[in-house]
């Protein structure tokens, strides 16, 4: 049996239904590794065309980028709930979100220059820390490691789904989106939550190949991986437009 892991894209249950010692081609490590480059090639693609649009004026390039978000949500469902459509649809989703990327870096850049940069250097960095951690077993994903995180992980998604859902009311929760040193403390711990998930996220992959899933699961791995990335990304440029607004 699996372990929990906090990403809700990768559960205890997908491979439950994919099965284990499958016949044929089966999940690898490097076959993850590879999937996650491809899905990350596309994704920065999108990113690179929806900033360009944003760098020569388009005025439209918000509306592009609000659909890119809507349209890699219900992929992202899609995928959730059937990993058989992985290999097809997280190319679609990754470019999705590559456009949705793109157009808010090209917001916060456009504020704070420089700041993008800083962003995907220190989420790269936060990347490959963990991993050189899990690997050497430095940090390892016990039962309750991942129960936690997992915890904390929904309390975030809450979190964000009742200030979008007060803020249609004109409602705010209080230093959540505010530069003081409480809303920043606050940007802090949402950052370590969303880079622990990454923790859950390798365990997940680790666990699925030694298992034999499917071969089409390397593409749901990387799906799962993409998720935590992104959220890490927007997370640390959220941080770090908060530091940058108080100088």
């Amino acid at each position: 049996m699996l372990g929990r892991s906090g990403n809700p894209t990768l559960r205890d249950s997908t491979f439950e239904k994919t099965g284990s010692l499958v016949s044929g081609e089966r999940m690898t490590i490097e076959g993850t590794v590879n999937k996650m480059f491809i899905t990350l090639a596309i994704l920065l693609g999108g990113a690179f065309a929806s900033w360009s649009m944003y760098a020569n004026g388009q005025t439209n390039i918000m509306a592009l980028a609000i659909g890119g978000a809507i349209a890699g949500f219900i992929l992202a469902l899609i995928i959730s709930f059937k990993p058989t459509a992985a290999p097809y649809l997280v190319p679609i989703y990754a470019a999705c979100e590559g456009l949705f990327l793109g157009a808010i870096s090209a917001q916060f850049e456009s504020l704070y220059n420089g700041i993008t940069l800083q962003a995907s250097a220190l989420t790269m960095c936060v990347f490959i820390a963990l991993l050189v951690a899990y690997r050497f077993r430095i940090i390892q994903a016990t039962k309750n490691f991942k129960l936690g995180v997992f915890a904390a992980t929904m309390g975030v998604m809450l979190l964000y789904l009742l200030s979008f859902v007060l803020g249609l009311f004109g409602v705010t929760i209080p230093y959540l989106h505010e530069s003081n040193w409480i809303g920043i403390g606050i940007s802090i711990v949402i950052v370590i939550i969303a880079a622990l998930n990454l923790v859950l996220d390798f365990d997940f992959i680790e666990s699925g190949a030694e298992q034999g899933a499917p071969k089409y699961m390397e593409w749901y791995g990387a799906f799962g991986l993409l998720v935590t990335l992104v959220w890490l990304y927007i997370e640390i440029l959220r941080l770090l437009s908060k530091l940058a607004s108080r100088d």
